[in-house]
């Protein structure tokens, strides 16, 4: 008797051996077969009487299903996702044919009419599964992880901007610190504005938070926007609300609305937050910047960064929610539109000048996405590169501005 139970294989070997034996013994040779057999193999009496009685046979096998995308697709799709930064699969895959067409117009792909069906055919879910597979040899870029009583709130109402806002203009602000793992000192921040409506993003980097560098900063923005401000939704913090910066809105937008924050609830401002984390942090991460080089550098990186959001990522907007109730569970249940970019959506709302739309439209179509994130990449080695500040060195911040409150001969202030 075997000391151990024998694999399939061995199994059937071992059955083959006693078939024409256990045909022709008599009942009770059968049943001290079926006892050796049963020992040896771990099968039930009744399965080694069908098999003993009845030799199986061995049934070709059966081919599974071919490839319907093959190495062109995985190819395709790896230049697509690594020009658009790896961004989930749902905002790519409604303008992916578009996303092919435009990448092939700057050389970065060759489209066959085959390539086309199939880039127009395939399931999100493909594309997850493809997006795994080329993720596991892409390395990508590492993601780095109550105010006292100011009567100027009183007169600013706490409220937050309806999601289903549909007009552009109603934008949140934040600043995001750049201090690393010590607050001391004077450090870079991050100036955000979102567009709620569309997504458009507007950055701008600052050395502290005086007022100096915050009207320069907002003044650079409102420049480069392209459409107008109606809505400005901030936090509570003193860098928003003193005297200088009200006297600053009231001259650059009078009919501007004002709202903010409920103290605490960082939700409020739900839009600003959730690109704080992805877009700022996601590619600076949590390092120290201290200095008037390394605020000119990001402002540099901002113009491509800002540009590359814009016009090449989509995103989805929730165009619906509804409190569904389930037994004892309630729960809030959200419907997204098709994913497209925030050019796409501002050129929907007809807010644009004729020129400027042409303008951004020329400009979109003449950029290469693959390679301006490249330059980004570029840009954030080359910023990380630069030496942070000296002990006991006073950073020049008129460096970083983009305006520079006096003129020339330096007799008076220009604003």
């Amino acid at each position: 008797m075997p000391t151990r139970r024998l694999n399939k294989k061995e199994s059937h070997k071992l059955i083959d051996s006693y078939r024409d034996e256990y045909r022709k013994a008599p009942r009770p040779r059968q049943s001290e077969i079926l006892t050796i057999l049963e020992d040896a193999t771990g099968r039930h009496r009744k399965s080694l009487i069908r098999l003993l009685n009845h030799k199986p046979v061995s049934k070709p096998r059966r081919s599974g299903r071919q490839r319907t995308y093959g190495a062109a697709m995985e190819d395709a799709l790896r230049v697509i996702f690594a020009a658009y930064d790896y961004i989930s699969c749902e905002r790519l895959k409604p303008t992916l044919l578009a996303i092919a067409e435009h990448l092939e117009a700057h050389d970065e792909l060759t489209l066959t009419p085959e390539l086309r069906q199939q880039l127009v055919t395939i399931s999100v879910s493909t594309m997850w599964r493809i997006r795994t597979r080329l993720l596991q040899d892409e390395p990508r870029l590492p993601r780095r992880t109550p105010q006292p009583s100011n009567d100027l709130r009183r007169d600013v109402p706490m409220q937050r901007i309806p999601w289903d806002e549909p007009q552009p203009g109603h934008l949140e602000v934040d600043l995001v610190f750049h201090s690393g793992p010590t607050a001391q000192g004077e450090f870079v921040h991050t100036l955000q504005m979102v567009d709620v409506a569309t997504g458009w993003v507007a950055l701008r980097a600052i050395l502290g938070r005086s007022y100096l560098v915050m009207a320069d900063a907002f003044e650079a923005i409102l420049r480069e926007l392209p459409f107008p401000i109606v809505e400005l939704h901030t936090d509570n913090g003193s860098e928003f609300f003193n005297h200088h910066m009200v006297r600053f809105w009231k001259e650059r937008v009078p009919t501007l609305q004002w709202t903010r924050n409920r103290p605490y609830v960082k939700n409020d401002a739900r839009f600003i937050e959730q690109r704080n984390g992805y877009l700022v942090r996601g590619y600076l991460g949590r390092e120290r910047l201290d200095t008037a080089d390394q605020t000119m550098a990001l402002n540099a990186l901002y113009g491509d960064l800002s540009r590359y959001h814009n016009l090449f990522l989509p995103s989805m907007r929730q165009i619906a929610k509804e409190r569904v109730v389930r037994g004892e569970q309630t729960y809030t249940r959200r419907r997204f539109d098709q994913a497209r970019t925030p050019f796409a959506r501002l050129c929907e709302t007809g807010v644009l000048t004729p020129q400027r739309q042409l303008a951004l439209t020329q400009w979109h179509r003449a950029t290469n996405p693959r390679l301006l994130l490249g330059q980004v990449k570029a840009q954030i080695d080359a910023l990380f590169d630069l030496p942070g500040a000296q002990p006991g060195m006073t950073e020049d911040v008129y460096q970083t501005l983009m305006f520079p409150p006096f003129d020339l001969k330096g007799e008076g202030v220009v604003r």
